[in-house]
């Protein structure tokens, strides 16, 4: 039997198989629980060893790895023949003044934010190639619009993913395939406990460093209930024609078009006197 709306209409994209990564918490694990009360039989994965819930299924997936990938996308087809929609939710946050991060700590967040994703979406593409179908939604972050300071390498990396996206959705669509993006606000996932930080620190920043990541965690404990990103993960992998991008939470939708809007000096001095930063030294 066909999942349905709220409104009570079947979704355009019929239920099928579905493996959604990074779902041991936060817009993940929502989206999983989602979709398999959409009646799609849903893998979830994650790093470590994770009980099934909710009619999802777990698996271990550590999506920098190759062989992981391989091994968990094997495991799926084996048991039902089939992966229709694939959410790439996995990611990291790394929080970090971008002078005092390796670049080897760098390196590590875009292996899984960008090609962590594009690990998982070579390895199942040929088989939504070989049936013509198949979703693949890739969870963004508002950040990719502004250069937050603390975070700029996790900013760059949501960029970039957005623009593989783009560029992906162009290639595929011809073959049945279709791409979507959702960029998510400021929502409560617990991804603020598990970021990772950068290995120095350089005393010229102090004052930045305290005030910007003090501004990302309020912002983040404050956020939203993940459920509602969640939603709007499961609308971009069922609606008819999806969408390029969707927004989730109020922020995503106000501050990309003002971004476009606003001059950059308007735009520069609220993210400044929004992060309570110092101000610029005075030119000799």
């Amino acid at each position: 039997m066909a999942a349905r709306d709220t409104n009570g209409s079947a979704p355009s994209f019929r239920p099928g198989t579905a493996l959604v990564t990074g779902a041991s918490s936060g817009i993940g694990r929502e989206t999983a629980r989602l979709l398999a009360e959409r009646d799609f039989c849903v893998f979830g994965t994650s790093r470590s060893d994770r009980p099934d819930f909710a009619g999802v299924r777990m698996l271990r997936l550590d999506v920098t790895s190759d062989d992981s990938v391989a091994a968990c996308v094997d495991k799926v087809l084996d048991q039902v023949g089939t992966i229709d929609v694939l959410v790439n939710n996995a990611g990291t946050l790394h929080r970090g003044i971008a002078e005092e991060t390796a670049l080897a700590e760098a390196a590590a967040v875009f292996d899984t934010n960008l090609f962590g994703a594009a690990r998982v979406a070579n390895t199942i593409l040929p088989h939504m190639r070989e049936r013509g179908r198949g979703r693949i939604v890739n969870v963004g972050s508002l950040a990719a619009w502004i250069g937050e300071p603390g975070e700029g390498y996790y900013a760059a990396s949501k960029a970039a993913l957005a623009r593989y996206t783009e560029a992906l959705r162009h290639e595929v669509r011809h073959l049945g395939v279709d791409v979507s993006l959702v960029e998510p606000g400021a929502f409560t996932t617990g991804v603020v406990d598990a970021a990772t930080r950068s290995s120095e620190e350089i005393a010229d920043y102090d004052d930045v460093r305290a005030n910007a990541f003090d501004t990302l965690e309020r912002g983040l404990r404050k956020g939203g209930n993940p459920r509602k990103a969640a939603g709007v993960v499961v609308k971009a992998a069922t609606a008819r024609r999806p969408k390029p991008r969707y927004a989730a939470g109020s922020e995503a939708l106000w501050l990309p078009p003002l971004r476009l809007l606003l001059p950059q000096w308007v735009l520069e001095r609220l993210v400044r006197k929004g992060f309570g930063l110092p101000p610029a030294k005075a030119r000799s």
